[in-house]
């Protein structure tokens, strides 16, 4: 079982331990740095444990710290051998719409590193209107990554066009199992078996029955069985299917 997008720089030391604990016999996870310093502890927490990769990169709500001396860090971040992904990178005009062009100067800059470096590129998005769904799919078409995934992602159908076109992975979280999903969960039938990937952005979109609690990479088996049942799959089919597809994308050996 993989978690491939987790935040454990966001938990309190003694939580991140339990979850640590508690997903050890997991294939592997992925916790992701979104700033100067949370790259720099997602770092730590992938040298000290052997299942866990990090990725590292600039979060869009976070675009307007970029600088030279940024973008030489993150260079440098890139060039370690446990971390296995740019990002998350992306663009964010529910929380911070007012920095719309630093956002597209930090993506730019985070597509070109992961170019450089081989790397897959982790991609967030989120609008009260879907116009940051809209202009990231533009963005898709004119860039083409070739190396993308689009992390918890919620069925926009712009994107999911766009995504399947381009050979996207797509990312499934808590909100699959959320009773009114139903526009996701279509959403998910058009996605080929081969692109699919399982995450629980922890401690953030705990899936049902734990909604209003802290996730952890743990839960992810929850947002993975409603996967299975989706496509009609056993468990262990899934996990073998998610596991292998985030082998492919993040290199995980």
């Amino acid at each position: 079982m993989t978690d491939t997008h987790c935040h454990l720089d966001h938990m309190a030391p003694a939580e991140a331990e339990a979850a640590i604990a508690a997903s050890a016999h997991f294939k592997a996870v992925v916790t992701v740095g979104t700033d100067p310093v949370r790259n720099r502890r997602a770092l730590a927490f992938a040298e000290a444990h052997a299942h866990i990769f990090a990725a590292v990169g600039l979060h869009p709500t976070e675009a307007h710290l970029l600088s030279p001396e940024l973008e030489a860090d993150l260079a440098h971040l890139a060039t370690h051998p446990r971390v296995r992904a740019i990002g998350e990178s992306g663009l964010d005009y529910y929380w911070t719409p007012e920095t719309r062009g630093a956002q597209l100067r930090a993506l730019g800059f985070q597509h070109r590193l992961a170019l450089e470096r081989g790397l897959p590129l982790i991609l967030h998005v989120r609008s009260r209107d879907g116009l940051a769904e809209l202009e990231l799919a533009d963005w898709l078409e004119q860039h083409r990554p070739p190396r993308f995934v689009l992390h918890a992602f919620g069925g926009h159908p712009r994107l999911l066009e766009v995504g399947l076109r381009l050979g996207g992975y797509f990312s499934l979280a808590g909100p699959l199992t959320y009773r009114k999903n139903e526009a996701l969960r279509r959403a998910v039938q058009a996605i080929p078996l081969e692109r699919l990937l399982v995450e629980t952005d922890a401690p953030f979109l705990p899936p049902e029955p734990h909604r209003g609690q802290r996730s952890q990479p743990a839960m992810v088996r929850l947002t993975l069985a409603r996967l299975a049942e989706l496509r009609g799959l056993g468990l262990e089919e899934m996990e073998r299917i998610t596991d292998q597809n985030a082998r492919v994308l993040f290199a995980l050996g």
